[in-house]
């Protein structure tokens, strides 16, 4: 059972070079990386690959490092992935790996409640990477919003690769090698 369990939870639309280098870097922090592709996303739809190709992908690129593991989770937002993930990690605590970005998007998110976010970090922290510039976390939260210490993954996003694919521009570099082919078949 890890002390620290780091959660890479994302759509994975496909997984990229960029989500391997996060798992890397989110090692130095905890013990084991559950890469989580939720069955519902929460703020989009099912576009490009389907459910299962993207837990196929996500099972060629964790094949082979035993501190990488996948999980499912019925839900996509973060509070209800720790939820599922806690009965099989009782005692670990839980850390969700994201960029700037996405950092950004959910502590600022309406909750419906001012310290619905801040009660939610009792469940979870964030490690965040760099993306497009550091994150500083409100004072008050601090002690549950860590920086991951990577440079930066700005140019590796799913999205580049899609629209590289799209425009007939080169991508391969942005992918873990292991899936190449089966993304070229998948977008193009």
């Amino acid at each position: 059972m890890p002390r620290k369990l780091a959660i890479l939870a994302g759509s994975f639309n496909p997984p990229t070079r960029a989500h391997l280098a996060l798992a890397d870097a989110a090692l130095a922090f905890g013990d084991e990386v559950l890469f989580v592709l939720p069955k519902v996303l929460p703020h989009k739809e099912y576009v490009g690959a389907s459910f299962e190709q993207r837990l196929g992908m996500l099972q060629t690129v964790v094949a082979g490092n035993r501190r990488w593991s996948i999980g499912i989770a019925d839900r996509g937002l973060f509070i209800e992935i720790a939820a599922e993930a806690r009965p099989w990690y009782p005692d670990s605590e839980l850390w969700f790996v994201c960029g700037r970005d996405a950092a950004e998007r959910i502590v600022a998110w309406d909750y419906g409640h001012p310290d619905a976010f801040a009660k939610m970090l009792d469940s979870f922290g964030l490690l965040v990477a760099r993306r497009k510039g550091e994150y500083t976390p409100p004072p008050n939260l601090a002690e549950r919003i860590k920086p991951l210490a990577l440079e930066s993954y700005d140019e590796h996003s799913s999205t580049e690769v899609r629209e590289r694919i799209r425009a007939g521009g080169e991508w391969r570099h942005l992918v873990p090698e292991a899936i190449v082919e089966e993304v070229e078949r998948i977008y193009s």
